[in-house]
């Protein structure tokens, strides 16, 4: 999954002279909370958040009236507060390397830039998570099987071919290692019901430790696996 696929491509954008009024306006009408800065050929040379805002002219708790603030916000331009070493990347590079990005630097955007630093997108923190929560299925309809599995090669396959013989489509994937072991979570759909394909699994060996339905209707339905034989 990269970024390009998941990032807002062609945000809104503002030059170094726009007000921090304007700004600001901006980022209310578009519900959104940070705008990449450019030059006139749309080459990124700052950032403008609203914590930016709120932190360079104390607008929570400066002792000017709302008068005299909205003054001073309309005078200055964003070039004077903007962060000008911005942390960046580029767009086929894979969404996890974004999220590492953004954790090592302890930032929540990453604007999305060509090699001559030209604006294509932008992605956040909330386009990160909605695009784990995608990757793992959650929203789509399916039975999620977690499998407590010993780590050595042909485990997942083994649970695979189970799946396929009883024409299952996996939708979702995944291996964690944990204090408990090494887990594995299958995700599939198909005509073969819940308790039919548990005990198939249970019957190859497999140590199926939770099991979560997705309905077509978004419903989330829990089964306890030693409940069935």
């Amino acid at each position: 999954m990269y970024v390009k696929d998941h990032m807002t491509k062609n945000p809104v954008t503002i030059s170094p002279d726009t007000s921090i009024s304007k700004a600001l306006e901006l980022m209310q009408q578009g519900k959104f909370h940070r705008l990449p800065v450019v030059d006139k050929d749309n080459k990124l040379v700052g950032l403008i958040t609203e914590g930016v805002v709120t932190e360079s002219t104390g607008s929570n708790r400066t002792a000017l009236s709302i008068y005299e603030l909205n003054y001073l916000l309309s005078r200055t331009n964003v070039s004077e507060i903007m962060i000008r070493d911005v942390v960046t990347i580029t767009k086929d590079v894979f969404v996890e390397e974004a999220a590492e990005k953004m954790l090592d630097h302890n930032i929540n955007v990453l604007p999305v830039v060509d090699e001559e630093k030209r604006v294509l997108g932008i992605i956040t923190e909330k386009d990160i998570f909605a695009t784990f929560v995608e990757l793992l299925g959650l929203k789509h309809q399916g039975t999620k099987f977690v499998i407590n599995m010993q780590d050595t090669p042909g485990k997942g396959a083994q649970a695979l071919k189970l799946l396929a013989d009883n024409n299952a489509n996996v939708e979702a994937l995944g291996v964690y290692h944990t204090e408990r072991g090494t887990e594995c979570f299958i995700k599939a759909t198909g005509e073969i019901s819940v308790e039919d394909m548990t005990k198939i699994l249970k019957d190859a060996g497999l140590d199926v430790v939770n099991i979560i339905q997705t309905t077509d209707e978004g419903r989330k339905v829990s089964y306890d696996p030693e409940k069935i034989n």
